[in-house]
């Protein structure tokens, strides 16, 4: 009787919580259309709750929200996938040197791995998201008959080529340079056509309007002054003390933080920078972590190797305002046997996933234990 008491409990406890994530599901899926979700351009991923990917779209100079379905919950497995983009290049019919993986993100729930891809170069690219099997084989994540919501935002740079010559750039395409997801709201890092051309957005989901953008100004010490029109390269969250900030990594290298709570639509806002990590150098991907009681930033850069960034004492670290010759503030050390490292994430509370690029340009998927 005991047994057949405890079972009972045990059964209504699971059906309350397969209702409530039912509820949660539908909150987050009640305003969203179902058919074709177009894109344009591919761009920063981000997930978002129950299986939703974010996928930013540059050129259209907006974020779609996808509801993948991608939500059994799974353990982790070791990923080890050589040769990721001839694999996706041969699935998508073209050679590896026509396809660019522009970002990852790993599904928290399925844990599965989504891929940014672009198919061919230059304006004609195509846009594709690649899921990663448990095989390791990718497939094509189908946007054809699928919910998603979309938001545009606005006061976006211009769709056109400017400059002379080998120095010709789209400034569109740098309408969103990184997006995240916390407590209800799309963080999207980017560039606006305004005087204060750096902004961090905060867009509340599900989507409504989209308000003005908060531009962002920061004390760079590699260079010596103040900035407003540098974009953000990478972004994670982070909890100071008991409020949510955003630590931001900028070209050259300064780790500045802004409290999300301040990043109000059509704000001005000057970050704190509490880091140089070093100049002649573009951060490519950033995530912190926990291990041994201690929270880390783990970052990807273009000429500095994945550092691993201290955050001890992080909530007392000095406003760094004069010029730095070269590396000031929060300390690190360089993981050096990770070489090559263009895009990572958290696979669990255990491991990172890294993408990296080889000799020959062979890419590579592989898990590592957090370090």
């Amino acid at each position: 009787m005991k047994r057949f008491a405890l079972y009972l409990v045990l059964g209504l406890y699971a059906i309350s919580l397969f209702g409530q994530s039912t509820t949660n599901a539908a909150k987050w899926t009640a305003e969203m259309n179902e058919g074709k979700a177009e894109l344009k351009s591919s761009g920063p991923l981000a997930f978002g709750p129950d299986g939703i990917l974010f996928a930013a779209d540059t050129k259209a100079a907006a974020v779609v929200a996808i509801a993948t379905g991608d939500t059994k919950a799974a353990s982790a497995n070791s990923v080890k996938v050589e040769g990721i983009n001839q694999k996706i290049a041969a699935l998508l019919g073209t050679s590896a040197e026509q396809i660019l993986i522009d970002d990852m993100a790993v599904n928290p729930i399925s844990h599965n791995v989504y891929l940014s891809v672009s198919r061919g170069r230059g304006p004609e690219a195509v846009p594709v998201i690649i899921r990663v099997k448990a095989d390791g084989q990718p497939e094509i994540v189908s946007l054809d008959k699928v919910k998603f919501s979309r938001v545009e935002l606005t006061a976006t740079p211009e769709d056109k080529l400017v400059g002379q010559g080998n120095r010709q750039s789209n400034p569109r395409m740098e309408s969103i340079t990184d997006v995240g997801f916390l407590n209800g709201q799309v963080l999207i890092a980017g560039l606006s056509n305004e005087e204060f051309a750096s902004t961090l957005r905060t867009v509340s989901f599900p989507f409504k309007a989209v308000a003005n953008p908060t531009s962002v100004e920061i004390y760079h010490g590699a260079h010596g002054r103040f900035e407003t029109r540098a974009p953000i390269r990478t972004f994670t969250t982070f909890k100071i003390g008991n409020v949510d900030h955003v630590l931001a990594a900028y070209t050259c290298t300064p780790l500045v933080q802004f409290p999300i709570s301040e990043l109000q639509p059509g704000a001005k806002v000057k970050g704190k920078t509490i880091a140089e990590l070093g100049n002649r150098n573009r951060p490519l991907d950033m995530i912190s972590y926990q291990k041994d009681g201690k929270t880390y930033l783990l970052m990807a850069n273009s000429s500095r190797g994945v550092m691993k960034i201290t955050t001890e004492q992080i909530d007392k670290a000095e406003s760094i305002t004069a010029p730095v010759a070269d590396k000031k503030g929060l300390t690190y050390e360089t993981i050096a046997a990770w070489t090559g490292i263009e895009q990572l994430d958290r696979l669990d509370s255990k491991n990172v996933l890294l993408l990296s690029k080889g000799e020959g340009g062979v890419m590579k998927l592989e898990s590592m234990p957090l370090p």
